[in-house]
Parts: structure tokens; sequence; C-alpha cells
């Protein structure tokens, strides 16, 4: 089920971030317990990743309860949860892993996050570069433009933190859409036209190397936002067929990059050892602080990434099909495709969603490259006629 209009996500400050901390759940003993037993029981089976279900991570009410509240926060009013207390203290990486994995079979179906088709990312550095072609911020230390990952939920799990750095920022995008609307009106329309955004080579081989989506979306009902500046600007950089930014947007893009680290907008908070940060990515935005990592291997910063589908999602603009798929409530969408699916990760998506009772359809790409390219032509002859 959506929430209904009351329950839906709303605007919101830093300041008020801060001073209300509904958003933030924690633990019981007895819900710790029952992870602690079901990852005893998960180690026993040594089943791969894709071939569990939740009968192979048995979890208590009381353990199930908190993870369907947190997903269910993330669909309310602030559009993300923090929940403190799992005890990744006491596992190590392979079973903090495991762990997470089996927590994401109540919370959703997971999506792949890279040209590999990883369905679970490392956030660590591991000498990455972050703005060059291609680049990724997950595999660096460095800093990172306010973005969305590219699913309903993305779910961080903090194993390790660093030695200094690292603060995560998080913006209610409805409100962002707020301020533009109350300095600038004119740049609305703007932002909720066509935008064309690099995939960085994460995109199925059949699909074109880059693809369209408004900043802001134009639901009726539900509001909608996506931007990644990085990307935008690597469209440009990479690919000279791209129509050229007019002035008009590169004067929305800046705007947006004046207010989303503002006072006003930005809150942060430090991810704390055994933290899940869970963020609706159609209603906020996140960026990152850079990091120093301690010297000792097992000491560096880790966190494990979740890019979930849940139930209960918004539906999409139907301009939004082309990067998602599947704009219906609710429905299996999201991801980035990359170029190494494996059967069994459609068996599991499959499966997954059917336990669920999530809308499903195999997924295919909305456009070919050859379909773009004539797109594109037809922009430049339009252009130039």
């Amino acid at each position: 089920m959506t929430p209904t209009e009351n329950e839906r996500p709303r605007a919101w400050t830093a300041q008020q971030a801060a001073q209300d901390h509904s958003w933030i759940l924690r633990l019981t003993p007895q819900a710790v317990q029952g992870f602690r037993d079901a990852l005893a029981h998960a180690r026993s089976l040594d089943k791969p990743l894709l071939s569990m279900t939740q009968a192979d991570f048995p979890l208590p009410p009381a353990s199930r309860d908190v993870l369907a509240r947190a997903v269910a926060t993330t669909q309310g009013r602030w559009g993300m949860c923090l929940v403190k207390g799992f005890p990744v203290d006491e596992w190590t990486e392979d079973e903090s892993r495991l762990a997470y994995w089996g927590m994401s079979l109540y919370m959703g179906v997971g999506r792949t996050q890279n040209r590999a088709s990883q369905f679970m990312n490392d956030v660590r550095n591991e000498g990455g570069e972050y703005k060059v072609k291609g680049g990724r911020g997950y595999n660096t230390n460095a800093g990172l433009d306010f973005h969305q990952d590219s699913c309903d939920v993305v779910g961080l799990l903090c194993r390790r933190t660093a030695k200094s750095g690292g603060t995560s920022k998080v913006i209610s995008s409805i409100a962002l859409y707020e301020e533009v609307r109350r300095r600038r009106p004119d740049l609305i329309p703007v932002l909720q036209g066509t935008f064309f955004h690099s995939y960085q080579g994460t995109q199925d081989p059949s699909q074109p190397p880059y693809y369209r989506c408004p900043i802001f979306g134009s639901h009726p009902e539900f509001f909608s936002a996506r931007t990644n500046r990085k990307n935008t600007v690597a469209a440009q950089r990479d690919f000279p067929e791209v129509p050229r930014l007019t002035a008009q947007q590169e004067e929305a893009l800046d705007l947006l990059d004046e207010l989303m680290p503002s006072e006003l907008l930005c809150y942060t908070m430090q991810l704390e050892q055994g933290d899940m940060q869970l963020l609706n990515n159609y209603v906020t935005l996140h960026s990152r602080t850079p990091f120093e990592d301690y010297d000792e291997p097992d000491r560096k910063r880790h966190l494990f990434r979740l890019w979930l589908a849940v139930p209960g999602s918004q539906p999409l603009p139907d301009d939004w099909q082309e990067y998602y798929g599947d704009v219906r409530a609710g429905a299996v969408r999201g991801g980035v495709r990359g170029s190494a699916i494996t059967q069994e990760f459609l068996d599991y998506e499959k499966r997954q969603a059917a336990a669920l009772g999530m809308p499903f359809e195999t997924w295919r790409p909305q456009l070919l490259k050859e379909d773009m390219a004539r797109i594109v032509a037809g922009s430049q002859a339009s252009a130039t006629a």
C-alpha cells in the first residue's frame, strides 16, 4: 500500500531533522538477539546469497517488525530512517555481509549497482577516482556531490568508521524544490524539462551510454527528484552528440549547487558502527565529506550498500520510465544493469518479488542504442532547422 497524502514525505529543514528524531529507531535487546540467531542459522546452511529466502534467515517478530518499520519510515514524513544497534562488532566481514543480505530479504528486492552487476557493494576506499570518466564515489575516499542512488531506497550498514571525516549529509529534495520555487519560480519548468545524464559505463550493452531524466518529476500527486551533476557534466563531456545544456539549465544547476549544502537544508549525521541508514531516493538527496582512514586494514572505513526496490513505494512520472523501467507503485524497478547479470540473479529477483507480493516484469531496455541515436539526431536536425 502506498502512503495516503497525510502519510507521504514532506519538506523538512536541517533544524527540523535535528530537533525531531522520530526517524531514528533503536534496536531492543530482543531484536538484536533475533538477528544473532538468524545469522547463526544462515551460517550453518552455507547457501549462496542469491539462493537464500526468508526461511534461511529466520527472524522473530521483534526483528522483523523493526525492519518493516524502518522501510515504512522511508516512505513517510522524513523519507529517511536510521536504525541503531546492529552487533557488527561481534561479526566478521563475511558474517556482517551475510546478516545484511538476510535482512534485505524482509525489506525489498536487491538491485544491481555497477558495471559488474554486483548486488551488494562495499563502500570503502579502494583507490578509485571520483570525477573521471566512469568514476563512482563508493570506492574512493572523496567527498561526493549531492545525488541519489538509482533505486527506491538505498541502505548502508556501517561496519567500520573512518579515522576522521566521512560525515553523511542529507537534504529533503522537497524542501529544495520549495526553495527554488520561492527564489526562482521561472526555473521550475526548466528543471522539469529534459536533461541528459551519463550512465558512467553501468548500462546494459544494448542500452545507449546516456539517458534522459528531468531533475524534478511531474507526477500529478507524488513528488520525485533526481540529480547528480557529475553525471550530467559527464554526458556533456563524453558525448558530443548530446544536446548542449542551455544557459537556463546551467543557471538552474548552479542554484541547486548553492542551495543543497546550505545550513537551511543540509542535515549532517555521523554514521556509527552498527548503524543502518535508509534513504528514500525520490525525496532525499545525500552526499559525504572526504575521509581519512586508519592504517590498519580492518580498521578502515567500511559500509555495505544495498539498492532496494521496496513494497509500498510511490509511483513515478511517466518520463522516468526510460531510466527506472517500471513506474508503477510498489513495482520492482531501478538499479543499473551492468554487463554481468547472471541467471542466479534473475531467478532471485523473480522469486523475491513474488515473496513480497511486488509487481514484477522481466527487464528489457526501454531504449536501445539505435533508438537513442535517432532521437538525438532528430533533436540536432530540429535545432538547426
